[in-house]
């Protein structure tokens, strides 16, 4: 066997698919789409999908050059916003990496291969602008492998129901909790249903539920060593509890999925040719030195998840990953950590509250930042007129 062959075999990233997890990729770039590099994860590392959100876009397209020569281009052939910039060169990065994910879209049958696209965050607490902006970019796109990305906001969760009654795929981004979990689960459902109600198939559509990690742990993980450095009475149990409570939060969510997936309502649904909504692990780089850099995909890995991995964990979990079926190990320890969390007054809920207004926050900050980019390059780049 040779090097190169043995190497494959054992990549750890290539291994997930042996415990029924798809690796995806939270990051989006021209360059990267139009050089082979995402065709390589592909081919090489068993890439299944990709994910991006308005901070990368800002990234790929406000800071820095790179699209200046297309940007260039639309202006000379017509007269464009910031915002009509932006939806061009989103929707063409979006349709190119579409188009190189489409054979994994094929072979899957539909369950891998996608590319997400976000609706605009402004419009988190607007479920009918949610659903119109859904609507508009599903048809802009039109690849069979988008999902439109909405905020799990409960505007965002109304909008989710109607989108999958109109036979989109959809990712539900931004959800901490278990209880805003549930909820979108729900709602996928209700539209299957809605939609089976109407005549229509329910086969086709995929979805998955974007659950946040390692931004739970870096909060409450502060909140512990603020205790601890107070000499707090509980010390030695506060420090027990560092860099577990989102694994456990994310392994609770999972076996609520679970349970619902042998019930008799998703059976319904299953024998229709639905297929289930997956669990899908965001904010999985690790924000702790402290702790291993691929934590937050070592300790997630079980039958159909997804995990949308930003570009340097992913390649460290390639180089020193461990494949194993860790989703479902230990559930009495994670009930107990949350516990044990609860007891001490870390304050769960308050925290996966905060953290979805900051999100949408920051993701706002980004569209808006972004947008200012679009029309400074518009001012700078707009050709001459005699």
């Amino acid at each position: 066997m040779n090097e190169s062959h043995s190497m494959t075999l054992t990549n750890p990233l290539c291994e997930l698919a042996r415990f029924g997890q798809s690796p995806w990729l939270d990051f989006i770039q021209r360059s990267f789409t139009e050089n082979g590099s995402l065709k390589r994860l592909v081919d090489q590392d068993g890439l299944k999908g990709v994910t991006s959100n308005p901070a990368i876009f800002h990234k790929a397209i406000g800071l820095g050059d790179e699209y200046d020569t297309r940007i260039g281009q639309v202006l000379a052939e017509r007269k464009v916003d910031a915002a009509a910039l932006y939806e061009i060169l989103a929707v063409e990065d979006i349709q190119a990496a579409a188009k190189v994910l489409y054979p994994v879209y094929e072979t899957s049958r539909g369950i891998d291969g996608y590319v997400s696209l976000e609706v605009s965050p402004h419009l988190a607490h607007d479920a009918i602008g949610t659903l119109a902006e859904a609507r508009h970019l599903w048809k802009r796109v039109d690849m069979p492998n988008l999902m439109i990305k909405i905020p799990g906001t409960q505007e965002g969760v109304e909008a989710v129901r109607t989108a999958i009654a109109d036979g989109m795929n959809v990712n539900v981004t931004l959800l901490f909790s278990l209880e805003a979990y549930k909820k979108v689960l729900d709602a996928y459902m209700a539209g299957l249903e809605a939609r089976h109600a109407q005549g229509l198939p329910v086969s086709g559509i995929a979805s998955v539920a974007s659950f946040f990690v390692s931004r739970i742990d870096a909060r409450i993980d502060t909140a512990i060593d603020e205790r601890i450095a107070g000499a707090d009475p509980e010390a030695k149990t506060l420090e027990t509890l560092r860099g577990k409570v989102a694994i456990a939060n994310a392994r609770m969510a999972y076996q609520y999925w679970q349970g619902v997936t042998r019930g008799a309502r998703w059976r319904k649904l299953a024998a229709l040719g639905a297929q289930p909504q997956r669990l899908l692990w965001a904010s999985t780089g690790t924000k702790d030195p402290a702790y291993s850099d691929v934590l937050y995909v070592d300790a997630l890995i079980g039958p159909e998840t997804v995990n949308t991995i930003p570009p340097a964990t992913f390649a460290a979990f390639r180089d020193h990953g461990t494949a194993a079926p860790t989703l479902t190990q230990d559930i009495p320890g994670a009930i107990q950590v949350l516990h044990e969390a609860d007891r001490l007054g870390l304050d769960l809920a308050g925290v996966t509250d905060a953290l979805l207004h900051e999100g949408l926050d920051a993701f706002a900050e980004a569209f808006r930042s972004l947008r200012d980019s679009m029309a400074t390059k518009i001012t700078s780049l707009s050709p001459v007129m005699m």
